[in-house]
């Protein structure tokens, strides 16, 4: 991490250096010794293509502002010197601290758009990225023909140059694979080349059928300016851009920008306690439900935890270094002990391990706490009042649910925040098409029982929202379902779902354009594990990369009988982990803190839509306005310090070999201020 920090300052004194120069010489009446001010936004000019979007996407998921010049709009602003820079209190401005451009020279080489651009970038030597070019000289490589290669990446491995790992890639470990979904498909085309002068390679591979190393990003410098080449082609859901985003970013802003993003990951396992219903192969349906024909659910064997289940979890949650959030239904768990002699050894055992786990309330008995359900005809419809009112749990029925399910974690000394809350399927939220609103007495009931935090399921509601004073949490549904035990059990339904009825299936994925059917049945035997766990691990670390906090959810059936969710989790782990260096941790937030970060991202988004942030960086110094109470996120080099009304403490907490933090001004400050090495 120290060589990562000298070189951050390293290239901040040059860059520094370049904007006193030439502010002095270009700006009449400016003393020559004066830093200019760089506003601390990104400039991003945007042709359509997906290179260019998926660093938008990262800038805006990491809380970057930035402005965009669309080149498709005939109406769009023309790059001028005043569009770029103008003074401030006397003191020369780049508006911009960075430029995020489709390919090195997008309004035409020599033009006098280009023109201007890159004399602002001299100027206040503002970096720029080349989102995806060719190898040529214009770029500081060779040709493909002189020792180079030109193709598609899929499947090959690049590497993290040892210049990338004390610089802007450091966060990685170092190898990773290129994305390859389809086989006979092309998903990532690239040019493969030897740097000339003045160029370093952050990442490179093999030249395929040739000798030594070619490079796939690096920085160009000459001429005054510096240019990230990135020379293969991309979208922001490959694994291989998720992987360089935040390098790319980082090297763009040098690492001071407005914004963090930390990697995490969270599992909450439902209906702890409970016993859940069991797929039955042969109906395709799940007896018990009320739309399983035939299937009232007597005589079959529900899927429940053991006690050795749950030693096991305990054990593996130490071995893994993972904390799962147990979601649990003490009623339904009370109610089976008494079904079955009064003894309960999973509970006993779940009890004496209670401090492994972080503990979530959904409801003592698991009802659905929305409208009553009128099951007499399929799908379900909201049974209705004598008046044609739709009929719903009262709010004290809800409020018992919860308040019961708390009690009982309290006086079994369970770690559990009362603010915290899942409900059985989500239910009291609205459910479509059924229940097209929130049950009306659900937000009463979550004030008078102090819930904060209301899980609702991502699929459904992916962006937050509030239900009365509390606010919801998106969950991510783990598709491994909660009504297998067994692998066998688990490929049959997902054949079920994700097979043609040409093929015995139920034809759902055809009929759904969102969805795909599989090109033929799984292998009852090793469908699960051979498709469905890589399959669903990979779209899980896609949340992960992409920075996005939201928890997954499984449930407590996928800890019992063949423990299914286990090898899902163990390679989300385990792939993340051989990805990233030791000081970019997997990060493992309870549902609380999930919450919170979700709602500090969307108040911070609205701060920027609103144009009510001001931030800006004069030689060492950071200075950030914003509405007064409005959390900030700031990502700074590892020595940096926060200006407090006497003295200074240290910024933030380490992370990816920088600081970052949510923070506000110091007490009786109107401004943040940072000061950096």
């Amino acid at each position: 991490m120290a060589q990562r920090a000298r070189r951050w300052r390293e290239t901040a004194a040059a860059v520094t250096a370049a904007g006193l120069i030439t502010a002095g010489a270009t700006a009449p009446g400016a003393a020559a010794a004066e830093a200019p001010r760089i506003d601390l936004r990104v400039l991003v000019v945007d042709n359509g293509d997906s290179p260019v979007r998926a660093v938008t996407a990262q800038l805006r998921s990491t809380g970057i502002p930035y402005t965009t010049v669309d080149l498709n709009d005939t109406g769009r602003p023309r790059i001028t010197e005043s569009f770029l820079s103008d003074t401030v209190n006397g003191r020369p401005r780049a508006k911009y601290q960075g430029v995020v451009l489709p390919n090195e020279a997008p309004f035409g080489a020599g033009s006098a758009e280009q023109t201007v651009l890159e004399t602002y970038e001299k100027t206040f030597g503002i970096p720029q990225v080349d989102a995806y070019t060719w190898a040529h000289p214009e770029v500081g490589l060779d040709y493909t023909s002189e020792g180079g290669w030109a193709g598609t990446l899929d499947g090959r491995e690049a590497s993290v140059t040892a210049a990338g790992k004390v610089g802007w890639f450091g966060y990685l470990d170092g190898a990773f694979r290129f994305e390859d979904n389809a086989p006979g498909v092309q998903e990532s085309y690239g040019y493969v080349a030897r740097p000339r002068t003045g160029f370093t390679s952050y990442v490179d591979i093999p030249v395929p059928g040739g000798t030594g190393r070619g490079s796939l990003v690096g920085e160009y410098a000459h001429d005054g300016r510096r240019e990230l080449v990135v020379t293969f082609a991309y979208n922001g859901n490959q694994q291989q851009f998720r992987l360089l985003a935040r390098g790319i970013v980082e090297w763009l802003t040098q690492g001071v920008h407005l914004g963090q993003t930390r990697n995490s990951f969270a599992v909450h396992v439902d209906d702890v306690f409970a016993p859940d219903s069991r797929w039955d192969t042969a109906r395709n349906c799940t007896p018990g439900d009320f739309d399983c024909a035939g299937g009232d659910g007597e005589g079959t064997t529900p899927i429940r935890m053991t006690a050795d289940d749950a030693a096991y979890a305990a054990q593996w949650q130490r071995e893994h270094g993972f904390t799962m959030d147990m979601v649990y239904n003490a009623g339904s768990g009370e109610e089976w002990k008494t079904e079955h002699g009064g003894t309960d050894a999973l509970t006993d055992r779940l009890l004496a391990d209670k401090a492994e786990y972080r503990w979530v309330n959904h409801t003592y008995t698991h009802p659905f706490l929305g409208c009553v359900q009128d099951t007499s005809s399929v799908p379900w419809s909201c049974a209705k009042n004598a008046d044609g009112s739709t009929r719903y749990m009262s709010r004290a029925e809800i409020a018992a649910q919860i308040r019961d399910n708390h009690d009982w974690a309290v006086r079994k000394g369970l770690p559990v925040d009362r603010a915290e809350l899942v409900t059985g399927e989500h239910s009291g939220l609205k459910t479509l098409p059924q229940q097209p609103a929130d049950n009306p007495h659900l937000a009463g009931a979550l004030a008078d029982t102090g819930v904060k935090w209301i899980a609702s399921d991502n699929s459904r509601e992916p962006e937050q929202r509030a239900v009365g004073k509390a606010l919801t949490v998106p969950r991510h549904p783990m598709n491994v379902y909660y009504n297998v035990g067994t692998a066998a059990e688990m490929a049959d339904e997902y054949n079920w779902v994700y097979t043609s009825r040409a093929d015995g299936g139920s034809g759902v994925c055809e009929d759904n354009p969102t969805s795909t059917c599989l090109d033929e049945p799984l292998d009852p035997d090793t469908g699960y594990a051979e498709h469905i766990v890589p399959q669903e691990a990979r779209t899980a670390l896609g949340h992960v990369l992409g920075g996005d906090p939201r928890p997954h959810y499984a449930h407590q059936s996928n800890l019992a009988e063949d423990r299914l969710l286990y090898p899902v989790m163990e390679k989300v782990l385990a792939d993340y982990r051989a990805l990233f260096a030791d000081d970019t941790p997997l990060e493992n937030p309870r549902h609380s803190a999930i919450g919170t970060e979700v709602q500090r991202r969307a108040a911070w988004q609205t701060a920027l839509a609103n144009g009510s942030v001001t931030a800006y960086r004069i030689g060492g110094t950071v200075t950030v306005t914003a509405p007064s109470g409005t959390q900030i996120p700031v990502t700074a080099p590892e020595g940096t310090q926060k200006q407090q009304l006497l003295g200074t403490t240290a910024f933030g907490t380490p992370y990816a070999g920088a600081r970052s933090a949510w923070t506000t001004p110091a007490a009786l400050q109107s401004a943040l201020t940072l000061k950096l090495p």
